[in-house]
């Protein structure tokens, strides 16, 4: 009756964990210098008293329980929990009990590299579940629509193509309100209505993670659309982007929520024991971060979960906006999802080519006005690129001319920033001629934009360079950093060398001697 009782999944969890347990227990003594003949028998006996300690502690944690498991946290947290057990006890036995005949190599090597390929078990389980759910949903949706007798169908709609604001009454959003307040989070409705009339404007209320659902619908008729389906689990996110930046008018409002990088992070931190909080956000981060983003690894990322569940940061989920034709124009975290409107501004600008690694091109205007391709370290997150007005706008400038509370910025970038090494790969740029080693610094087209007409002018009639003024001057507001610019632009017209030299050595000087860094 017991064997009945449990799940046949569990069963077959129990198994994969016995066979990973002995699998590496035996590549282990493999590795030892003598034979597995020579250590097999001293370590047999072990090896039956540590799976009577990682069995029982592994049905303790719940780590093989299969029912009422449909978040990944309750797949990984049993893992983790008995395997930091599980190294405790033998810890405890091997140095107070003083059982130091036992290899370190085989006792822990077996249970780090086991809990390791057990969380990749239970990450690909999950997702292929996932999947099938999906699957099987699409499928279930498929049957009922073919079900529907043909005179039960909705009307068919005429298209709109009026001027924006002038709409005819049908398709209120109004009419959706009971089923957004049960989809979606306290609050999200009232944070709707406040960009969208109730009464009078068409709105497409969906939870989709495919671009097809958005395709498929008649253009020119939405004012509105809604999609309560988090975008981590759309698959090509930009892409779904610019289908809805097609469908909508200028001036449209899109809605959806993204369970971003730093909201996860806090909570994990904030629900978990120190301990385990930071061995848990090391495999989130690696798999769900770190992983979509490496070059043919991500293959397989994408083939093992189909996109779900990615990590997306919030300047990544923002700047994808930007660059797909959006602008943001409210936030609200609500529970762990943070919900946004952004507004139609413009058609997609179609980036063929992104950049996820370390090592980033960032255009920015040299000489004449043309832009160059200037390579750095990367310090900010993906597409943060786009999201320049944005954060202006949100915070304005701090002293040294930086964005004030730059979210864009990553924990490895400010470390990056501080030590100088984000600069380096500017030295390409010096050997291609692009810059020179003293001038202004090269910035964007809309960090150009804030400047006076008068240091626009006198800007582009020189080279850029590595090392700035402003390490020299030490300027803290934007006009101080101006008439900083200036006063070297124009003293390097008078005397170009001895102007370069004076400005190294007074750089030299800060930044060594006074340890000025940037921000």
């Amino acid at each position: 009756m017991l064997i009945k009782a449990i799940h046949k999944n569990s069963i077959y969890f129990l198994l994969v964990d016995v066979l990973l347990v002995t699998t590496w227990f035996f590549f282990f003594i493999w590795l030892k210098p003598a034979s597995v003949r020579v250590y097999l028998p001293t370590y047999f006996p072990y090896f039956i008293d540590f799976l009577i300690i990682w069995i029982p502690l592994s049905l303790v944690s719940g780590k093989y329980s299969f029912r009422n498991k449909t978040r990944l946290n309750a797949f990984l947290f049993p893992v983790l929990i008995s395997s930091l057990l599980v190294l405790a006890l033998i810890s405890y036995y091997r140095y107070f009990q003083h059982y130091t005949s036992l290899s370190r190599l085989i006792v822990f090597g077996t249970v780090l590299t086991t809990t390791f390929f057990e969380l990749n078990f239970y990450i690909a389980y999950y997702y292929y579940r996932k999947l099938k759910r999906e699957t099987l949903f699409l499928e279930n949706q498929a049957e009922s629509l073919n079900e529907v007798p043909l005179e039960e169908s909705l009307p068919e709609r005429t298209a709109y193509s009026g001027p924006v604001g002038q709409e005819d009454n049908e398709y209120p959003l109004s009419e959706y309100k009971d089923h957004i307040v049960r989809e979606a989070k306290p609050g999200v409705y009232e944070f709707i209505a406040k960009f969208i009339d109730p009464a009078t404007n068409h709105t497409l209320p969906l939870a989709t993670t495919t671009s097809f659902n958005i395709n498929v619908v008649r253009g020119d008729y939405y004012r509105n659309i809604i999609n309560l389906s988090p975008v981590n689990d759309i698959k090509r996110l930009n892409l779904f982007f610019e289908a809805v930046n097609h469908k909508l008018p200028i001036g449209g409002i899109y809605f959806n929520c993204v369970k971003t990088n730093e909201i996860k992070k806090n909570r994990i931190f904030g629900a978990t024991p120190p301990v385990i909080s930071h061995i848990y956000y090391f495999f989130y981060f690696t798999f769900w971060r770190l992983l979509p983003k490496l070059p043919y690894i991500k293959k397989i990322y994408f083939l093992m979960t189909n996109g779900f569940n990615r990590s997306l940061s919030k300047a990544e989920t923002f700047g994808r906006l930007y660059s797909c034709g959006f602008e943001v124009v409210d936030e609200l975290q609500s529970g762990s999802l943070l919900y946004f409107a952004a507004r139609k501004i413009k058609t997609p600008c179609y980036d063929k080519s992104p950049t996820y690694g370390p090592l980033i091109s960032l255009n920015r205007l040299g000489k004449m006005g043309n832009v160059i391709h200037v390579y750095k370290l990367r310090t900010m997150h993906p597409f943060s690129e786009y999201l320049q007005e944005y954060v202006f706008k949100k915070s304005a400038l701090q002293e040294g001319g930086k964005f004030k509370n730059d979210f864009r910025v990553s924990t490895a970038g400010r470390i990056f920033r501080k030590c100088w090494v984000d600069e380096l790969p500017m030295l390409i740029n010096l050997l291609k001629g692009d810059i020179k080693l003293v001038g202004v610094r090269p910035i964007s087209k809309h960090y150009f934009s804030l400047y006076s007409t008068e240091l626009q002018e006198l800007r582009i009639q020189h080279t850029p360079g590595l090392i700035p003024p402003f390490y020299a001057d030490l300027p803290k507001t934007l006009d101080e950093i101006m008439a900083s610019e200036v006063k070297y632009l124009e003293a390097y017209t008078k005397n170009p060398l001895w102007t370069d030299w004076t400005y190294f050595w007074m750089a030299v000087y800060n930044i060594v001697i006074k340890r000025e860094r940037s921000n």
